[in-house]
Parts: C-alpha cells; structure tokens; sequence
C-alpha cells in the first residue's frame, strides 16, 4: 500500500529576529513552517508570533524544540553566547551570522565537537528581498554537503541557495569577496557621479548611460578569470596594462579640472603604474591580482 499522504514541510529554530531574521522567518511561516523563534530582546519576537510562530524564552529551549536550527544573528560571538547552555547534539546548525571564514571554520569545529552537523551561509540580499519571487535573492553555503543536501528544500524558501564547498570557511569568504566587488563598482559610481556633480547634466539623465556601461564591461570577469587560471595574462587582451596606464592620465585631469578629488580612483591606478613598471605593459588588469595576493602565480 503506497503512502500518499502530502510531505509535511520541516519544523525549524531560528535564532535572532532582526530585519533579517524576520524576513526569513516570514518567508518558513508563509510556506507552512512551524516555526520556533528566539532573540535576545523578546519584543523583537511579536512580529513573528503574530503569524505564527512559537516564542521559546530561551535559546536552550528553542534549539531543543528542533533538529535544524538556523541562527541569524548580530555577530560570530553572538552565537557562541546565545548557544553556550544549549544541548547541541545531533542538531543542525545553520549559521547565516555574517562572519569571517576564520570565524566559519572555527565555529564548524566548535558545532563538532558538541555533536551538531554545520553549514554555515552568507545572504547575499537584503531583507526585502527575502521569500520574493524573481528579486534575485540567495544565500551561499559551505561545510556539511549532507546537511545541505537533506534540507535543500527548507533552506530554499526563503531565497536561492548555492553551495561552495566542504569548507565552512568558503561561504563567507564568497560572501565578502563579492561585496568587495560591489563596492569596487559603488566606488567608481561615486567617483562618476561627482565628476558631473556641478554640471548642467541631470544626474537621473546620466544614470541609464552608467548603468548600460558597467553592465557592458562587468564580462570582463570572465577574462580575468581565464587569466588568472592559465596564469598568462596577455590571453585575449583588448586594451593593455600600457595603453590604460597612458590613458589614465586624462582620468586624473579631468578631476582635478572638475575640482573633485581624485582618492576614490589614485589606488587603483597606482597599482596599475606598479606592475606596468615591472615589466607588464602587454597585460590586462588581472595580472594587478599578483600584485595583492603575492606568490600565488
């Protein structure tokens, strides 16, 4: 006789009911979670137990409420305090907690060593993008394939999920180095933006114009990508370390004609000039990631 009966969605913890922590806890409640909460400040909770969910008066009694728990709170040491006096045995702790991959390492072995299984996760959206549909939200994982693999699902809810690795330490390093990416653009825009700051240009006229052209060359990951594999970066150049460093002169007198300053862009260049000078010209940029990470090439 064959079991019909419909699959019952997965009871979970969460720890720490912030913006964040309650976007996600929203998005399990919504998809027929029951759903057990706790944070620090318990007024924090009622938005969360309004729909649903079970208040636990302390972490210990929320993580005993069930077999994954997912922690979403203010830092690596806010975890270890919450779950100090928590049974973690036989658990599975997810730690969406925003850290170092040292701190994802650390913590996986401190989980270990009191029998939970880790994953741990970094979102890469913000809270209003949490369980919408199509906003391009998802959360990186690494450490436990197993854990990951049983609650794929689960884990899914809220936003798309990508797995980097075995090593707890990959999800946050993921995590930061695309950051630092987007901060890289946003840097760039600032700069952009301040060079028409004083001008007769509309500064919603020119921002289609940025967006089109950042979009155009962000492929450009690809080919560095290409280079930084093959360990040969003059592989499909276009516009050489020599030729931009020349070019790059007119970056920095139209600033100072424009009386901005210069700061946002002189680091940049400066490590440009560097590797030009040591004998580069005919490379592209991504050879400026030796100039970083020394004695990795």
């Amino acid at each position: 006789m064959t079991d019909n009966a419909p699959v019952q969605p997965t009871p979970l913890t969460l720890l720490g009911t912030g913006a964040m922590g309650t976007a996600l806890g929203r998005a399990w409640l919504a998809a027929g979670h029951p759903l057990t909460v706790w944070n620090r400040t318990p007024a924090r909770t009622g938005a969360l137990a309004a729909e649903g969910a079970t208040v636990a008066a302390t972490a210990a009694d929320a993580v005993a409420a069930n077999r994954l728990v997912v922690a979403c709170l203010l830092d690596d040491a806010s975890v270890g305090e919450a779950l100090e006096d928590a049974g973690l045995t036989g658990r599975d702790l997810v730690n969406l907690t925003t850290g170092t991959p040292a701190e994802g390492r650390s913590r996986a072995a401190w989980a270990k060593a009191r029998g939970a299984r880790f994953l741990d996760g970094g979102i890469m959206a913000v809270p209003p993008m949490i369980g919408a549909p199509q906003s391009g939200a998802y959360v990186l994982y690494s450490g436990s394939a197993a854990l990951f693999e049983e609650h794929r699902e689960t884990l899914t809810v809220p936003a798309g999920t990508t797995y980097v690795g075995a090593d707890p330490g990959f999800a946050a390093l993921h995590d930061v180095a695309l950051l630092s990416g987007m901060y890289g653009m946003f840097a760039g825009v600032t700069h952009a933006f301040a060079l028409i700051r004083r001008e007769d240009i509309p500064p919603k006229d020119f921002a289609p114009l940025l967006v089109s052209w950042l979009h155009a060359m962000a492929p450009m990951a690809h080919t560095a990508a290409e280079q930084l594999e093959s360990g040969d970066f003059t592989r499909n150049v276009t516009s050489n370390l020599a030729m931009q460093v020349a070019g790059s002169t007119t970056l920095l007198r139209t600033a100072e004609e424009q009386g901005i300053s210069p700061e946002l862009l002189t680091p940049f260049l400066a490590l440009m000039r560097r590797r030009l000078s040591e004998g580069h010209g005919d490379e592209d940029t991504a050879g400026l990631v030796d100039l970083l990470a020394p004695g990795e090439n």
